[in-house]
């Protein structure tokens, strides 16, 4: 047991060295013959499942023959089907963000929290946020009436839709791990997952924990999600929490029941979690918070006024543009600020995609070194 535990170490630490940026050939290689293995595995079960799939491949004929003949029906199947798109984009951006054991795509910082802070600014300018529809969601247009006051309250209803979207996406994007750890409990097999094994090893009894800090936090947080169940769940799923696929790994270890663990997920994060993050938000983008932080901007030495006079150009661009009529035509005129923040977004992009490369070329690094160590321990 002590030379398999060895040689998986030894396994581990070799494929912790297959990155695009040392061994791109093998690792772009290992990355297609992975990605072939997940589509056979897929088509597969689907073949294993002909009904499931006629019934979605009927239901999804009835609905574009719905969509494109014309009727009564028309106009709230538009409606609907908006509105569904709409919930699936951020459920998409939700899941994105938590899918793949912390390499996720942060899209609350890319996303969610930039929306919520163009409708804050947008609803303290307007006075409102009765917004036209169309063009918002796409563009946000102040309306013709305005209202004698604007609450924080009145901003996170306005949100508070996509934000709860966002928020199940994110707890969706909690299952894998939780699966995870609960099939190799279910079945014995040891997954060969360095996230499962590391907390595997926890899940002896060890009084200490280790010495570092990130050991005696992973070590805390299963023994709240252990001890206190359904609440410690959704403790952990209410704060920022970037240890919280521990969570997942011990709830499926220790058999929790799904419901229990997904409800305390879904809760935790798309009810109590975003409305934590909405305040802060709207908050830190409400007018007054806004204009005396771009007037301090200006006391900081050397670099205050140069920054100050972009911001200041920025906001007010983006209140003028408030105030087109739809269908009007915008002079647009690119700011540093749009092209600092759209090149950020390309690089994260650009990091993510890199990431799940690299984890796709490991894991199927990792079927081949199992692969040769049974054939060891056979002889």
């Amino acid at each position: 047991d002590s030379v398999m535990q060895e040689l998986k170490q030894k396994d581990r630490e070799e494929r912790s060295k297959l990155v695009i940026w040392k061994h791109p050939i093998t690792t772009l290689q290992y990355f297609l013959l992975e990605c072939i293995s997940k589509l056979l595995k897929a088509s597969i079960r689907l073949r294993e499942k002909k009904l499931t799939v006629a019934f979605f491949i009927i239901l999804s004929i009835f609905a574009y023959q719905l969509c494109v003949t014309d009727g009564p029906h028309s106009e709230s199947f538009r409606s609907w089907g908006k509105l569904l798109s709409w919930c699936g984009y951020w459920v998409g951006l939700g899941i994105l963000s938590s899918v793949g054991l912390g390499t996720g795509l942060h899209t609350f910082l890319l996303y969610l929290g930039p929306h919520i802070a163009a409708v804050t600014l947008a609803a303290f300018e307007c006075m409102s946020v009765d917004f036209p529809e169309p063009p918002y969601p796409d563009q946000i247009v102040c309306p013709d009436q305005m209202e004698d006051n604007m609450s924080i309250w009145t901003i996170i209803g306005k949100v508070r839709l996509e934000a709860f979207m966002w928020g199940a996406g994110t707890a969706i994007g909690e299952l894998p791990p939780y699966f995870m750890a609960r099939a190799a409990t279910l079945s014995g097999i040891d997954p060969d997952d360095e996230d499962y094994e590391e907390a595997a090893e926890m899940f002896e009894d060890h009084p200490d924990g280790g010495n570092s800090i990130t050991s005696r936090a992973k070590l805390a947080m299963k023994k709240l999600v252990q001890q206190v169940g359904f609440f410690g769940i959704l403790l952990a799923a209410s704060i920022p929490n970037p240890l919280f696929d521990l969570a997942g790994i011990t709830c499926g270890h220790f058999l929790v029941p799904f419901w229990t663990f997904f409800g305390a997920t879904l809760i935790g994060k798309a009810v109590i979690k975003m409305h934590i993050q909405k305040i802060f938000v709207v908050m830190t983008f409400s007018k007054h918070h806004v204009e005396m932080l771009v007037d301090w901007m200006g006391y900081l030495p050397l670099v205050g006024m140069p920054m100050q006079i972009p911001f200041k150009d920025f906001l007010q661009k983006q209140k003028e543009n408030l105030h087109h009529k739809p269908g009007t035509h915008i002079a647009t005129s690119e700011s540093w600020l749009q092209w600092v923040f759209e090149k950020l977004i390309i690089a994260m992009v650009l990091y993510f995609v890199i990431s799940i490369v690299n984890s796709m070329a490991q894991s199927y690094m990792a079927k081949k070194q199992k692969e040769a160590r049974d054939q060891k321990t056979q002889k």
